[in-house]
């Protein structure tokens, strides 16, 4: 089961969507959702807290791609935040991190 929790700063230049738990097949609609609804927010940038991600599969990793794709074609810098080492290690591996940029 995934968790988010998508918060706005007071300024609305920010929405910052945390998530937690793991992102497979099961739970990448709730990811897919969470990322759209931020994009249709229209702040000037998109965080993804990946802190508490445990996992995340190719479903997962396409729907970092999609919500940062759709960010894009608005204008909205995009970028994932505090991925835990295993997380990161596979979001190298699949070259996401070659377009997406990461904060530690």
């Amino acid at each position: 089961m995934i968790e988010e929790v998508t918060s706005l700063d007071a300024d609305g230049t920010l929405t910052t969507v945390s998530l937690r738990g793991e992102i497979d097949v099961l739970t990448v609609e709730q990811v897919r959702v969470a990322l759209g609804e931020a994009v249709a927010g229209r702040p000037r940038q998109i965080v993804v807290d990946m802190h508490d991600v445990a996992f995340i599969d190719s479903t997962g990793l396409g729907a970092l791609i999609s919500g940062f794709q759709r960010a894009r074609d608005q204008a909205i810098a995009f970028r994932l935040a505090r991925p835990s080492s295993n997380v990161r290690q596979i979001l190298v591996l699949s070259g996401l991190l070659e377009v997406v940029e990461v904060t530690p």
